[in-house]
């Protein structure tokens, strides 16, 4: 008999775990991978991007947006960096506020594994969950390979279904709906865009191409001014990710791809100054083969003077306003996140208790809030965590 029994041995459960143990709270953690924290491990190309410095709650998308920012003030990144600079690890900032460790991202891991061994909190791995009851005693029962495990408490953290190959399920909204609790439809975030046989006869010559660019998606306020890149397979890199959280199905995406610069009126400028007998893709100041398929998609070819004003217009909407609507995302297999996901209206902002269910708490990623590109939803994972480990 324990007095919690945390589901999912990733970066909430983890947190929750410590901060129950650390209150005299008999914890046990299961998990059915062999290894704690993995996608932890595997974050930041091997660095684990772990907090931004420039968190705020409007950076996390949830039905509620207002539900993060209990946790987000009481656990903030400040108080990640203290203590993973306490810890000794070495950490710099790389861009727009991402953190990173200097050496491997295994240090986050064992920081704490440490923290739980240190609290007296147990970590049983290789121990797969089964179905998750509660009695009229108000005792869970955890039916797992290993054998049943029982606690007053139980905190669902098994995290989303994003990146399947390492064991993501839709194991804890399976448990939280058959708890009663309501679930904001799931969907890939953070996820590379895909595109049509005819669309990508467009991008794949370009592939591998990178691009500062600015991605906004229809019907959003929202846009982001980061990299994109072309791939076989539609586009990708920092700013598509972003855009991809926002993105609705059938809605289309506008691109610029030269953001603060008119490279239309660079080239009339040019014109006028004597430019006007050289090619139109030569005068753009943008890769070649990128200069190429704007002036291409534009309807346009020849000399900078032969360009007419509605050809200019064409092409400044080729280069600062290019729509395209995406067939789609590459899905779960290379998605970061999982959008959607536990109802708000559900959970206590505080502790993250289940309202209609004593003794179940849900944190992270299954929670409907997930943050921006960039070490946010790893905050969201402390932040939660640390709130509900102090309830539990």
């Amino acid at each position: 008999m324990w007095d919690v029994i945390v589901l999912g041995a990733g970066a909430a459960g983890l947190m929750c775990a410590i901060e129950g143990a650390r209150r005299g709270r008999r914890v046990v953690v299961l998990d059915h991978a062999r290894a704690a924290g993995e996608k932890i491990r595997i974050s930041g190309g091997g660095r684990c991007n772990f907090t931004n410095l420039q968190i705020a709650p409007d950076r996390f998308i949830s039905q509620n947006p207002r539900f993060a920012r209990s946790a987000l003030s009481r656990y903030s990144q400040q108080d990640f960096i203290d203590r993973v600079t306490r810890a000794g690890i070495a950490w710099h900032e790389k861009t727009l506020g991402q953190l990173f460790c200097d050496g491997s991202a295994r240090q986050i891991v064992d920081m704490l594994l440490r923290d739980l061994h240190a609290a007296g909190g147990a970590l049983r791995l290789g121990v797969r969950p089964g179905a998750v009851k509660r009695g009229a005693d108000g005792v869970f029962q955890v039916e797992t390979d290993a054998g049943e495990f029982t606690a007053r408490t139980v905190v669902l953290a098994t995290g989303g279904k994003s990146i399947p190959k390492m064991g993501a399920s839709d194991f804890g909204y399976r448990v939280a709906q058959a708890f009663g609790l309501r679930i904001v439809p799931t969907r890939p975030a953070l996820v590379p865009l895909v595109f049509t046989d005819a669309q990508l006869d467009m991008i794949r010559p370009l592939a591998g191409l990178s691009v500062y660019a600015r991605v906004g998606a229809e019907g959003q306020r929202i846009a982001f001014e980061e990299g994109l890149l072309f791939t076989h397979r539609g586009l990708s890199g920092p700013s598509i990710l972003q855009i991809s959280s926002y993105w609705s199905a059938g809605s289309a995406i506008r691109v610029d791809l030269s953001p603060g610069r008119d490279l239309v009126a660079q080239a009339q400028a040019g014109r006028a100054a004597g430019l006007g007998g050289r090619d139109l893709v030569n005068v753009l100041d943008l890769p070649q083969a990128l200069a190429r398929n704007v002036v291409t998609r534009a309807g346009l070819s020849g000399r900078l003077a032969d360009q007419t004003r509605a050809g200019f217009d064409a092409l400044w909407r080729s280069i600062h306003d290019w729509q395209l609507v995406p067939a789609g995302t590459e899905g779960w297999r290379t998605a970061e996140v999982t959008a959607g996901g536990v109802d708000t209206r559900d959970l206590d902002g505080r502790s993250f208790a289940a309202r209609s269910v004593p003794g179940l708490h849900v944190v992270g990623e299954l929670v409907d809030v997930t943050g921006w590109l960039g070490g946010y939803n790893f905050q969201w994972a402390w932040s939660s965590g640390w709130a509900a480990g102090q309830a539990v």
